[in-house]
């Protein structure tokens, strides 16, 4: 295996953050490349300090590497004054452990997070010296695969993966790798390899195996297989039981910056409730825990392996891990004398939240994130979110009774149904929260609020529904910006232009994949990342394309169109999703409730005098 460390060295001093390119970190692995019977490269296509922040990451890589004869090492999108370097010397991109040529690999694994880090991954596959078109890659090229949320929705990316991974990657990937190792010296060619996979790992999706028609219209008119063995229906993987699957006891500690530098406890895995909103549902929909033993056996292991100072308590919905009071005080128990932490995400906040001050009494006062995620009740009730004002107000309440000075909520804007009464009910319900702090703190308490366009997702209820247009959101802002009256009170509005593209490439089909293609040549490069998305860039694009992205992110579609991940066989069947939004459509208002009440009891009155006027007139 060759090594470019002695050209990466050269440019190290002339590029920001160098020691993300270093490695040598703790706990890093390091193997024999040349002795390894697998060599897995663990790409995150976004930079170092958000890469090394994802758990995931930590997981694939450590159980790779607790093979005995696979070897696996990390690699992260460079940055754009990297890569520049990159190109002018010809320095194909490499992996941290050994600075070897990512190209060098057996397999490129790539984590999809979102959307928006898709030119990312072109623009990598292109620095490690590699065909973007899966296609004009040969039998010995690395196979290039993916997964995370966005594999289960991946055609945008199609023509440039060899195989999506759907489902848990604990066993998966070996899954994967086994095979791998078995199949490729009897496999002449790549289709042939991509088919014995997708036959051996039910998971795997290959792209190239399949093909799509189109009606006149632009729909899909049919998908089928191209290969009489591959699959017709996509199975997703899922780990049978958290409490038996992998954990990183021994976790890379980075000397770098990273945006959580934290021990990271997944306590569980699925949620119970059912969001209408929530792809994470069907990806993650069986709920599995592990128990308060495990959990505290894994954080004093990470914790002798690592010295951080804080727990992240994580799941989708952590405030409804059954064993949390205990977990919580158990752990206080055991890393209060050493000043460690703990923290958790964005709660789900209903009555159980009233029974655990002084679970939130633990917590470190960097912020308290409620998710209530509309500011009606009504509209909650429309996207199944089952959150109570009252609730919220209590579990704001409690947290300003143990020392939080503000707290933090997140909305979205542009839901099915909305209309300004519900902005308007979302405005009354933020100062709530700060007037809460005066009758306990004696002032009114801060609120930070993050309000993101919606953008419904492939396998929710959702899916039919078209986003809401650039100028609803420009109303939406004004609306909003003319009614917040309180310097307590602090307003985030995410990127709309943003969510836009998001949107094209979240329910886009494979044809979408071309306008990526040219955002990519255009210069795309870290589109989530706000002084680098450019939307100018994306329409020039979409034009180039022939891909008119108004047509994918606004409009509905019918009960009956076929969508691009009808193939994947996940949780839920998609005639129940439409009999679920047909419901949440059907959900009268408040005030039509209220007029149906009256004429019922004008009706019973109506009719109770009738009859009283009849028993006297006998």
């Amino acid at each position: 295996m060759s090594t470019v460390w002695s050209d990466v060295e050269k440019v190290l001093l002339r590029v920001s953050s160098p020691i993300q390119y270093v490695g040598g970190e703790v706990n890093m692995v390091r193997k024999d490349l040349d002795r390894a019977q697998l060599k897995v490269c663990i790409a995150f296509p976004d930079t170092y300090k958000i890469g090394m922040s994802n758990a995931g990451v930590q997981i694939l890589y450590g159980v790779v590497n607790a093979h005995p004869e696979w070897a696996a090492e990390r690699a992260f999108a460079p940055w754009l004054d990297m890569e520049a370097k990159m190109r002018e010397r010809g320095i194909p991109l490499f992996t941290v452990e050994s600075h070897t040529p990512v190209r060098e690999f057996d397999l490129i694994g790539f984590s999809l997070q979102h959307e928006m880090c898709y030119t990312n991954v072109l623009n990598m596959i292109d620095l490690a010296g590699l065909p973007l078109h899966s296609a004009e890659r040969k039998l010995s090229d690395p196979l290039i695969i993916a997964g995370g949320p966005c594999a289960f929705a991946g055609e945008p990316l199609a023509d440039f993966v060899d195989l999506f991974v759907a489902g848990d990657g604990e066993e998966l990937l070996p899954a994967i790798c086994t095979a791998l190792v078995r199949l490729r010296g009897e496999c002449a060619s790549r289709e042939r390899l991509l088919l014995e996979l997708v036959k051996q790992v039910p998971s795997c999706y290959a792209p190239s195996l399949y093909e799509y028609t189109y009606q006149a219209d632009g729909t899909i008119a049919s998908f089928r297989p191209r290969c009489a063995d591959a699959p017709e229906r996509i199975a997703k993987g899922s780990v049978a039981s958290l409490e038996t699957a992998y954990y990183p006891t021994k976790p890379i500690l980075s000397y770098g910056e990273t945006v959580m530098d934290r021990i990271n406890l997944e306590l569980m895995r699925g949620c119970p409730h059912i969001c209408r909103f929530c792809e994470s549902i069907a990806i993650k929909n069986k709920v599995r825990y592990r128990t308060v033993d495990t959990l505290v056996g894994y954080a004093e292991q990470a914790y002798r392996a690592t010295g951080l100072d804080e727990i992240g308590l994580t799941s989708l919905s952590t405030g409804d891990y059954p064993d949390l009071p205990e977990l919580m005080v158990r752990l206080t128990a055991r890393f209060k004398a050493k000043k460690v932490g703990l923290s958790v995400p964005s709660l789900h906040v209903d009555e159980k939240i009233a029974h655990i001050p002084g679970m939130i009494a633990t917590v470190r006062k960097s912020g308290l994130t409620f998710a209530p995620e509309a500011g009606s009740q009504w509209l909650r009730n429309v996207i199944r979110k089952h959150i109570h004002d009252e609730h919220l107000l209590n579990g704001v309440r409690i947290a300003y009774e143990h020392g939080w000075r503000q707290v933090k909520l997140y909305l979205m804007q542009g839901l099915p149904r909305e209309t300004d009464r519900e902005l308007e009910d979302g405005l009354r319900l933020v100062e709530k929260v700060s007037a809460l702090g005066r009758a306990v703190m004696g002032q009114a308490g801060h609120v930070n609020v993050t309000l993101s366009p919606f953008v419904p997702k492939p396998m929710t209820p959702f899916q039919w529904d078209g986003m809401m247009t650039m100028e609803r959101h420009h109303e939406i802002v004004r609306f909003m910006k003319a009614r917040i009256r309180s310097p307590f009170l602090r307003y985030k509005f995410h990127n709309p232009d943003r969510a836009f593209v998001e949107s094209v490439f979240s329910r886009g089909d494979r044809r979408v994949g071309r306008a990526l293609l040219a955002a990519f040549k255009n210069g795309a490069r870290f589109d989530e990342w706000d002084e680098h998305f450019r939307l100018d860039t994306w329409m020039k694009s979409f034009e180039q394309a022939g891909i008119d992205p108004e047509w994918y992110a606004y409009r509905g579609r019918g009960e009956n169109e076929a969508l691009p991940w009808d193939h994947m066989d996940f949780w839920r069947e998609r005639h129940t999703l439409w009999r679920d939004r047909e419901q949440a459509y059907a959900l009268p208002r408040p005030e039509e409730e209220a007029a149906a009440a009256a004429a019922a009891a004008a009706a019973v009155a109506g009719g109770a005098a009738v009859a009283g006027a009849g028993a006297a007139a006998c």
